[in-house]
């Protein structure tokens, strides 16, 4: 089976023989095409036609061959929808043969959402070698953990040798620290043969800052009337928009179809400046679903600050209208603050009351829906969201953001108190919401997660003294001494230092929490997921103190049954609690429980107690 994702862009491997060469640049005149590997390589003109395309083909160009794109002011750029930069970002590009990966798992049609485990990976820090070989081979490990789901960080090339993805600005082309285009395809390919859905996060609200030619060529590619932090919106909305929103459907429907994604993890779609209908995620979403989802289960995950719920209604079959989830950072600052007291920066709106924000978060998906964000100066935030199924909400103690946004990089078991990290910990994977580790989480990794990034000396300079600026407004980094102590981000030491140390899963602490996750993920996949096909709606929670109750009805229920029932009780005060019943149903997990007198229980700090009640016919 061979797999490939025709498009109007790039460089396009003809079926006679030759290549068709397509670069959208309705800035420049003439745009000249070096076919050949330095630069001294022919050059040919491409024609101009009147909508701003230049467009050559070769007979003779073949794949494994160079190329890049001279302007009349004789600036070489590589090509914007390039499948293969070898050489990093300013340098040419290669023409792939997408066809040249036998697949080997092609029965494999994806998974429901309802049995997904989310394990979020760095491929560069994720083994010693940071390929997307070295992960394929640690794919068994996880599958043998409980997960379901692998979602990469962006893999589309950045400058530089090392950084977290977000700084991408050739979206078609896996980034070449890596590996090749065949060797992503194999790692995903080998993730369908275990069983394991594979996502993969990209970034359509901006391109990093170095390697980004576009302006030279395509100033239409951008809006200037939508000003972001990184400078003139992407254009999705204006003048000539059609095809830069092409670009980016063609880009989402490319990984998903020429790499066999399950699906996509849209970055920060808060910050996607759009003002035209329908929305660029929606037509995203519906090109997805309308194309390869018509065969294949696919997922859209989405990061929104907004809380939009209206993004991830459902229709009459519960099929996701647009995203099919999204990132619950509601639910992490809740339980952030409940495990380590931090009230900092955007910790501040869930100070008040971390144990009734928390339990929330798990009734209902978002805490903000509507009401006054304090951070936000009193700005409402979110929209009601408790008529949607609870698998609409990923939900982490964990993630790239909250983890590297850090200083100092730490994770949260080196912040928290063991025992109330282990308690949220439960509290999450035994939830209806889809839960989700970032690398390392599941055995406590030592190795904090820190920003770095490969830029060139003056963009590096300004990154440092930015973050040194940033943090500078805590006061824990409010002295020069204390900010001496952030990490340099453009260090090779920097980025070394955050890559996973796999040995530490075999000694202790790290084994006894690796089995403790292992067994909450046990009896979410044989007690749990089976009854969350169909659910619909929020659950209801109650705060005794610092004692947390909620309650959840799982599956679907119709005339003749009211669901099965999942309860959920959890203890985050300073000191034990005595004379506290256990919820209806069979306890299913529990730590931290003593019997006391009668049938009540003694609650230590950070006790868990999960029941399950089956499904009652009327």
């Amino acid at each position: 089976m061979k797999h490939a994702h025709d498009m109007p862009f790039g460089a396009s491997l003809l079926p006679g023989g030759g290549v068709r060469f397509a670069l959208w640049a309705p800035g420049a005149e003439q745009v000249m095409l070096e076919h050949g590997p330095d630069t001294s390589a022919p050059a040919h003109p491409m024609a101009n036609s009147a909508n701003g395309w230049h467009q050559l083909t070769l007979p003779s160009a073949q794949a494994g061959e160079r190329y890049r794109y001279r302007l009349p002011n004789g600036l070489r750029v590589p090509d914007p929808a390039s499948r293969c930069n070898p050489d990093d970002v300013h340098n040419s590009s290669q023409v792939i043969d997408p066809k040249a990966y036998a697949w080997r798992h092609t029965t494999w049609r994806g998974r429901p959402w309802e049995e997904a485990v989310i394990y979020e990976l760095h491929v560069g820090t994720f083994t010693p070698e940071g390929t997307f070989a070295a992960a394929q081979r640690r794919l068994a490990d996880l599958l043998e953990l409980g997960i379901t789901t692998v979602e990469l960080m962006p893999v589309a090339d950045f400058p530089g040798q090392r950084g977290w993805g977000y700084d991408g600005v050739l979206p078609f082309a896996p980034d070449a620290s890596y590996g090749t285009p065949g060797q992503l395809k194999a790692l995903v390919d080998t993730a369908h043969g275990l069983g394991l859905m594979m996502l993969l996060d990209v970034v359509y609200n901006h391109f990093g800052p170095e390697g980004n030619y576009l302006h030279a060529y395509c100033p239409q590619f951008f809006n200037p009337a939508h000003q972001t932090p990184w400078g003139a919106a992407i254009n999705y909305d204006s003048v000539d928009s059609r095809t830069v929103r092409d670009f980016f459907i063609h880009n989402a429907l490319y990984w998903v179809e020429e790499f066999q994604f399950d699906g996509l993890r849209m970055d920060a779609i808060h910050a996607i400046r759009d003002d035209s209908d329908p929305h660029i995620v929606r037509e995203i979403c519906a090109a997805l679903r309308a194309g390869p989802g018509r065969e294949r289960q696919l997922h859209v995950v989405l990061e929104n600050e907004a809380n939009q719920a209206c993004l991830l209604e459902r229709d009459e079959h519960g099929t996701p209208h647009a995203g099919t989830a999204q990132w619950n950072d509601d639910l992490h600052h809740a339980a952030h603050v409940l495990a380590t007291g931090e009230t900092d920066g955007y910790y501040a709106d869930y100070a008040d009351a971390p144990v009734a924000r928390f339990g929330r978060a798990l009734a209902q998906g978002f805490i903000y829906q509507g009401q006054p964000s304090p951070f936000r100066n009193g700005e409402a935030r979110g929209e009601t969201c408790t008529h949607l199924p609870l698998t609409a909400f990923v939900s982490f103690l964990q993630s790239h953001d909250q983890i590297g946004n850090r200083a100092l990089g730490e994770r949260i078991h080196t912040l928290g108190d063991p025992a109330l990290v282990l308690a949220s910990c439960a509290c999450v994977l035994l939830s209806p919401h889809v839960p989700m580790l970032f690398m390392g989480e599941e055995f406590a990794a030592s190795t904090p997660f820190l920003y770095f990034c490969d830029f060139g000396p003056e963009l590096a300079d300004a990154v440092s003294r930015g973050r040194r600026v940033e943090f500078g407004r805590f006061a824990a980094f409010a002295s020069e001494a204390a900010q001496a102590r952030i990490p340099e981000p453009n260090l090779k030491a920097t980025f070394l230092g955050s890559k996973l140390r796999w040995e530490e899963r075999d000694a202790e602490p790290h084994r006894a929490w690796l089995d403790a996750v292992r067994h909450l993920l046990h009896l979410r996949r044989t007690r749990l997921t089976p009854l969350l096909a169909g659910q619909q709606g929020a659950g209801c929670f109650h705060c005794e103190g610092d004692t947390l109750r909620v309650e959840w009805t799982l599956g679907h229920a119709d005339a003749r049954s009211q669901g099965a029932r999942l309860h959920l009780l959890a203890h985050f005060g300073m000191q034990a609690r005595v004379g506290v019943a256990l919820p209806p149903g069979e306890l299913l997990y529990g730590v931290g429980l003593e019997t006391a007198a009668g049938a009540a229980l003694r609650l230590a700090r950070g006790a868990v107690a999960v029941t399950l009640q089956e499904a009652d016919l009327v």
